[in-house]
């Protein structure tokens, strides 16, 4: 059966009034910082796959940055791993929820697109469509069908036996429909077999989702911040889903969006987590796990707005180079492109710029980006 969990009543508000106020504050700052910025959109790509490797780090896994970009481009220098494989799955989902509406992550769409059953609810509609297409019965006013209707009886009328064989046959033909579709609808609401081995058959996953969503709604009242300390540490004491925990602290981030806290982006919270000592991070009292929370999301926060301005900064020092260049120059197209990624390579740039990669190298050397593997092969470079 499912694992409980109790929000503190009262609330511990002596421990977690401190952390939430500085919460609240840097999140606020760093999205008012975002809302102007010009490099807005390269900080929210970029902050993407660092939360992606930081929640690997969390579960004891190493995942370089490099690895992932390489294998979000498509251009592996090496077979993915199984913890690449999954970082890309975090990378896959932050990207799917910081693009869709602020309330869709938390809705019951959004959970099931989420936990990787979106789209069932699509199949179902467009069968019931077919067969209704399919299906014998006529559009009584349709006058033309009718007709057509009447002028087929009316030649098969001379012969009895022809039109005993075509009435077999079509019961043959609707017979056969009838069983395809049955079995095709019973297919897609047929759940996939998993190995014992690997998962829990008595996990009911529904009914601890249910729990998890009651305490968010519980939740409503509560600070945004507060909320999503809430949502998160629920999530980890409840256990919805099994092998997926790192999905608690991406809906945690998207509830900040909900409630309006962050309108410019996606708060970094794994990441946050992972500034925070490792004795701290998992206390035995509720009061304790909140404010480690809150800690967590003012750590990011705070994290998000340090590099946002050493990127800035970098941004304005490389547009320098661009004076005096020509319209028809890549230069701007490749700065613009590096802010989006924390590394590149001469065939991502190619890719991107429709370019050479000997062209991609040479651009690199003019606009004076920095090295960032020290290999004289499979080279990248970037703004660190």
């Amino acid at each position: 059966m499912p694992t409980g969990y109790q929000i503190p009543d009262p609330l511990p508000w002596s421990q977690i009034a401190g952390p939430l106020a500085a919460a609240e504050d840097a999140v606020a700052r760093l999205d008012e910082r975002l809302a102007k910025s010009p490099i807005r959109a390269g900080w929210a790509a970029r902050t993407h796959f660092t939360d992606a490797c930081a929640t690997l780090w969390l579960e004891g896994e190493l995942v370089h940055l490099e690895d992932l970009v390489l294998h979000d481009a498509g251009m592996d220098v090496r077979a993915p791993t199984h913890e690449l494989t999954r970082a890309h799955a975090v990378l896959r989902a932050r990207r799917r929820i910081a693009d869709a509406k602020p309330d869709w992550a938390l809705s019951a769409a959004g959970l099931a697109g989420l936990r990787g059953r979106g789209g069932q609810g699509d199949r179902e509609e467009e069968d019931g469509s077919r067969k209704g297409e399919s299906g014998v019965k006529a559009d009584p006013d349709d006058a033309d069908g009718e007709a057509e209707l009447d002028v087929s009886l009316e030649v098969a009328a001379p012969d009895d036996r022809l039109a005993d064989a075509y009435a077999a046959l079509d019961a043959a033909i609707a017979k056969t429909d009838q069983t395809l579709a049955g079995e095709i609808a019973s297919q897609a609401k047929r759940a996939p077999e998993r190995d014992p081995l690997v998962y829990d058959l008595d996990w009911d996953e529904d009914e601890r989702l249910d729990d998890w969503r009651a305490v968010v709604g519980q939740t409503r009242s509560l600070p945004p911040a507060l909320a999503a300390a809430i949502a998160a540490d629920a999530w980890a004491a409840i256990e919805p889903l099994q092998h997926t925990p790192w999905l608690g602290r991406l809906l945690a981030a998207a509830l900040l969006r909900q409630r309006g806290k962050t309108r410019w982006h996606l708060p970094c919270l794994h990441d946050g987590l992972k500034a925070i000592p490792r004795e701290r991070r998992r206390p035995r009292d509720a009061a304790s796990r909140l404010a480690v929370q809150l800690e967590a999301i003012a750590a990011a926060a705070d994290t998000g707005l340090k590099a946002h301005d050493r990127w800035q900064t970098a941004r304005t020092l490389l547009a320098r180079k661009l004076a005096g260049r020509r319209s028809t120059s890549r230069l701007p197209a490749l700065l613009d492109y590096v802010l989006t990624r924390p590394i590149v390579s001469a065939g991502m740039i190619a890719e991107e710029l429709k370019i050479t990669p000997r062209a991609a190298q040479d651009l690199v050397a003019e606009l004076g980006l920095r090295e960032a593997t020290g290999r004289g092969r499979y080279r990248a470079w970037g703004i660190l």
